[in-house]
């Protein structure tokens, strides 16, 4: 009987011993950035340690976003909630049951105003997973910078505003893709005159994974996307030396720890490439820097406290693989938003690692183990079959209107649930180590009466506001969005006549239309 054969989660075979030294001699710092893009990494100082926070309203968010800042979170990383993803105010119809449930409700440049409130943007970085309304939150953002009269060359932060993906993998789109990508690369753009610190995408392959798709196919499609958005912002004109040094990634980080640290190095390296290839020549516009985020999917509701563990051991592969910034779940994110006690947990994990661990101490620390520089080869080798097979239907853009993208991630996402299943693959508490009765820990919850709450404020706003102005402004923007000038000024101005987000994403969808 055959022996079965041992796998990574993208079926690369393991090996049972490895002898063999993979010849790197590479240094962290230079080209292509395998073994980290800094020379000293976290010797010179650990990475940003976010906590993914919104929830209901800007008040109660302002209070989370200022307990998180008195516990050492070192940046902010805001959640929105799908009326706000998909540019509906939160009094419009299709809202209901949905404000403030998977993040916080903003409406206005005022809830804004309130989010932020005590805190200076000027010191802090802020990180804002939002996409297709991303040009609206950013030039939000951008006025209450004005209004505390922050130097808007130096505040700095990251807007997701990935588009690709959410057509491939988690549907909160608003505009067709011609229009997106325009929208995208209007922010890049300006951005890169009126805020240079700004990075004005983070390419994610997060929610790729958490659709369902392999670590293989995480690295490939986002690096993917990663490569339309480069030729988009080319065939505009720009100059790829100065806007993809403001290109950042989110990645996901999963169970499976050696794989996972693999998978960054074999993307730091592949991006170095690509970028190379399309003609970036410093050494800033060649870089991979990324976000990760411990995989929300791998969460279990059954003996939550088990996620402790996991956010642990995904945490540390992170670290291992080089992130620049990271975000650690909750335990009680299977069941609910976090509570506060989790989310401190989940910070406390990151500051464990970074302070007593000792894996800060020397940069790449598994550079030369023969597995992992043998795992970064054969994941980089897996990863670019699919890029070239994408390549060869036309870019990103064509793969997904042609399904090709969707149906390989729901065809992963159909073998891995089978296994569990089947019990092939072990998922502890689950199908294995199984316990007769949950245990009951305290959930956190968000008020339907949120809505009311926020249509109310919307009501008080445009009874005050100059709606004179807002027309005008909102005009304007129509008026630009039929021609090809950049919106983004025009987005600004509507903005801090405190005209809503609904009304400038209906401005756009009566131009663009919707998909």
């Amino acid at each position: 009987m055959a022996e079965k054969k041992t796998t990574t989660t993208s079926g690369i075979e393991i090996k049972e011993v490895y002898t063999e030294p993979a010849g790197l001699n590479e240094l962290p710092g230079e080209f292509p950035f395998t073994r980290g893009i800094q020379k000293d990494m976290y010797r010179g100082k650990p990475w940003t340690m976010r906590q993914y926070a919104g929830f209901s309203t800007a008040e109660e968010s302002n209070k989370r976003y200022h307990y998180l800042l008195s516990q050492g979170t070192m940046g902010l990383s805001v959640a929105f909630d799908l009326p706000t993803q998909i540019g509906y105010d939160s009094d419009h119809e299709l809202a209901e049951g949905e404000v403030g449930k998977v993040g916080v409700a903003i409406d206005s440049l005022q809830d804004i105003e309130i989010l932020f409130n005590g805190i200076e943007l000027k010191n802090i970085t802020t990180s804002m997973t939002i996409n297709a309304t991303a040009p609206v939150l950013l030039a939000m953002y951008i006025a209450l910078a004005k209004k505390q009269g922050a130097d808007l060359k130096q505040i700095s932060g990251t807007v997701q505003n990935d588009i690709l993906k959410e057509y491939a993998a988690r549907g909160t789109y608003i505009y067709p893709p011609e229009a997106s990508m325009r929208l995208i690369t209007d922010v890049f753009e300006y951005c890169s005159k009126e805020v240079p610190k700004w990075n004005t995408i983070s390419i994610s392959g997060y929610h790729i994974r958490e659709a369902g798709s392999t670590a293989v196919q995480e690295l490939a499609f986002t690096l993917a996307n990663g490569k339309a958005y480069l030729k988009a912002a080319l065939q505009k004109g720009l100059d790829i030396n100065v806007f993809a040094k403001r290109l950042s990634f989110f990645f996901n980080c999963h169970n499976n720890f050696f794989e996972e640290i693999a998978k960054f190095r074999a993307a730091r390296r592949m991006w170095a490439h690509i970028t190379k290839e399309l003609g970036a020549t410093d050494a800033g516009a060649q870089k991979l820097r990324f976000h990760s985020q411990t995989g929300g999917s791998t969460l279990t509701a059954q003996q939550p406290m088990n996620n402790i563990v996991r956010v642990s051991n995904q945490a540390l592969a992170a670290v291992l693989g080089g992130t620049q910034s990271l975000h650690t779940n909750g335990y009680d994110e299977a069941i609910s938003l976090p509570t506060e006690a989790a989310a401190k947990i989940a910070l406390r994990t990151q500051q464990i690692i970074a302070f007593e661990s000792g894996v800060t101490d020397t940069v790449d620390p598994l550079a030369g183990s023969y597995f992992i520089e043998a795992l970064t080869n054969d994941i980089e080798k897996a990863a670019q079959i699919y890029i070239d097979k994408i390549d060869a239907m036309g870019g990103s853009v064509k793969a997904i209107e042609q399904d090709y993208i969707q149906q390989e991630i729901a065809n992963s996402a159909y073998i891995y649930q089978n296994e569990i299943e089947s019990g092939e693959k072990v998922l502890v508490g689950v199908n294995k180590f199984t316990e007769p009765e949950a245990s009951a820990i305290n959930v956190f919850r968000v008020d339907d009466s949120i809505r009311i709450k926020q249509s109310e404020k919307i009501s008080a706003l445009k009874s005050t506001r100059n709606n004179n102005a807002v027309t005008t402004s909102l005009q304007k923007l129509s008026e630009a969005a039929k021609g090809k000038e950049n919106l983004m000024p025009f987005i600004l101005n509507a903005v801090e006549c405190y005209a809503t987000l609904g009304e400038i994403s209906d401005t756009l969808r009566h131009v663009f239309g919707e998909y």
